[in-house]
């Protein structure tokens, strides 16, 4: 895993803040979100009282969430209904006055094409003015690790990132920064290709087992296992060194964007479309996962094989505990179809509480994001968080021990699908069984509890009044302690369908009300 002590030795040797990330983000999973992704995230941060005294100018690092509920049902786009606008917890005149949210945008994820040349930077630069006379306080990119250190082992090339820093920094947004070490591509909202770099997908072809398994054996190229993150396997480094000297490379590279204050978060991708998860449930491999069902466990590539063999012996169990269940089902089973996840199943058995401990503290020990796996919530097994490795069923809470490893590390928690309403959700999709609003109490409060600070992101592309106000109702929460509020929100993406007069104008009203400013005449 990436760990705090290391990212600590890079920020805080070199850069003169008190914050650290230990975090990922990126792009996939929902709609994807690098070049904005959303997190859910995590970055390191510094107590609340340390906060405080950050003075200006000073990065904050964050992690944050990425998309990832896929294929979720996109609530329309047009104009809500006087009705349902009525009856929307949060009411326009409620919010001035509230506390400041900052908002930002995520860029389109072609933004820096694969030769690492900034695309058409005229038109970016209307875009981000129109942006910058809205109020948005910055921007997101990915920085992904298959186009800068493309080619060969520590040769990186920042060339386009420098070009689009540069007009950031000429307009006064802010930046955040994404490291994103996964591929883009196959997802929900991809729309560009973006492998891993050729030398890394060399060694794969000879060793497959430096990425993710099923039970099947098979491999996918998304992101490396974190089985190897301690491994020598990449020419030689770990995938640990592998990421530290990226990131170095970047703090060098773009020092006078830090002294300046123009990076204000860099936020870390160690997984799937840069998030805190297994690849539990892949959507463009051909292996026939659909959503809403339960994907598949992903620990049988030889080094995470390894550490499960090596816990069920140092734990004296029986050699039948040292491989992964054997009656879980398959990529597009129903709970109720399998003996592990149906009702009183294996999974609460005292091998399934071993295994399920095991290749959840593997994900927490990774420690990074959480991504909204919202569906088959209402089940008693909540199989699908289960095999993408959060270990929350309806009598064990997953998500207090990852916000409690947060904590540790002095971060802060970013979490995705703030928009969606589960009565939607539930009417497209019945047997999804989907809960995505009790899902964002849970996070939220397992992270308020532990006293760390909360940022939030959208799942999937919204430029309606109805997605607005569901927001508005999780970032300003009312009668909540000041403690308990979002702190930021990152807005999933940048696109010609913003920019659209009438969705634009929409987007312009909901910045105001992110940030307490009273609305100006009639909407």
């Amino acid at each position: 895993m990436l760990k705090g002590e290391d990212l600590r030795l890079l920020y805080d040797s070199e850069v003169d803040t008190t914050t650290v990330v230990v975090a990922n983000h990126s792009s996939q999973g929902q709609e994807s979100n690098s070049g904005g992704s959303q997190l859910p995230s995590v970055t390191p941060q510094p107590s609340l009282s340390q906060q405080q005294s950050v003075p200006s100018g000073q990065p904050q690092y964050w992690s944050q969430p990425s998309f990832a509920s896929p294929q979720f049902s996109e609530q329309p786009q047009s104009s809500i209904s006087h009705a349902e606008d009525k009856s929307s917890k949060v009411q326009e005149s409620d919010l001035s006055g509230t506390a400041y949210v900052h908002v930002n945008v995520m860029l389109p994820l072609d933004v820096i094409n694969i030769d690492c040349e900034l695309v058409d930077p005229d038109e970016l630069r209307k875009k981000l003015q129109k942006l910058k006379s809205a109020n948005v306080d910055g921007v997101m990119v990915d920085c992904w690790w298959g186009i800068i250190e493309r080619h060969a082992p520590q040769q990186y090339n920042w060339s386009g990132y420098r070009s689009l820093f540069q007009i950031v920094r000429d307009l006064d947004l802010k930046l955040q920064v994404v490291m994103s070490f996964h591929e883009c591509g196959g997802n929900v909202g991809d729309d560009v290709q973006i492998p891993l770099p050729q030398w890394v997908a060399e060694i794969g072809e000879g060793n497959p087992d430096i990425f993710f398994r099923d039970r099947e054996r098979r491999h996918n190229p998304e992101c490396l296992t974190w089985g190897v993150d301690e491994e020598r396997v990449l020419s030689g480094r770990t995938a640990l060194e592998v990421y530290f000297e990226f990131m170095r490379s970047f703090r060098v590279e773009f020092d006078e964007f830090f002294k300046g204050g123009i990076i204000s978060e860099i936020e870390i991708g160690l997984g799937p479309c840069g998030e805190l998860r297994y690849p539990s449930y892949p959507e463009k491999l051909g292996w026939d996962w659909e959503y809403p069902r339960i994907g598949e466990f992903q620990c049988y590539d030889r080094y995470l094989s390894k550490s499960l063999k090596t816990a069920a012996e140092e734990g004296g169990h029986p050699s039948t505990w040292e491989s992964g269940p054997e009656n879980a089902g398959s990529y597009n089973s129903r709970p109720d179809e399998t003996e592990y996840f149906r009702d009183g199943g294996e999974y609460d058995s005292d091998y399934g509480r071993f295994f399920l401990n095991w290749y959840s503290q593997v994900l927490v020990d990774h420690g990074d994001r959480l991504p909204g796996i919202h569906w088959l919530y209402q089940t008693a097994s909540h199989a699908a968080e289960l095999t993408a490795g959060f270990y929350n069923t309806s009598n064990h809470d997953g998500y207090t021990r990852i916000a409690t490893m947060l904590m540790e590390h002095g971060a802060a928690l970013n979490f995705t699908c703030v928009e969606l309403r589960t009565r939607v959700q539930n009417e497209e999709s019945p047997e999804a069984l989907a809960d995505p609003e009790a899902l964002v109490r849970q996070v939220f409060n397992a992270a308020w509890d532990v006293t760390i600070r909360v940022a939030c992101e959208n799942a999937l592309p919204c430029y309606n009044r109805e997605s607005y106000d569901k927001i508005l109702e999780n970032a300003k929460l009312p009668n909540n302690p000041e403690e308990r509020r979002i702190s930021a929100f990152t807005y999933l993406r940048l696109s010609s369908v913003l920019m659209l007069e009438q969705n634009f104008t929409e987007f312009e009203q909901f910045v105001k009300r992110m940030h307490g400013e009273a609305l100006s005449g009639p909407e």
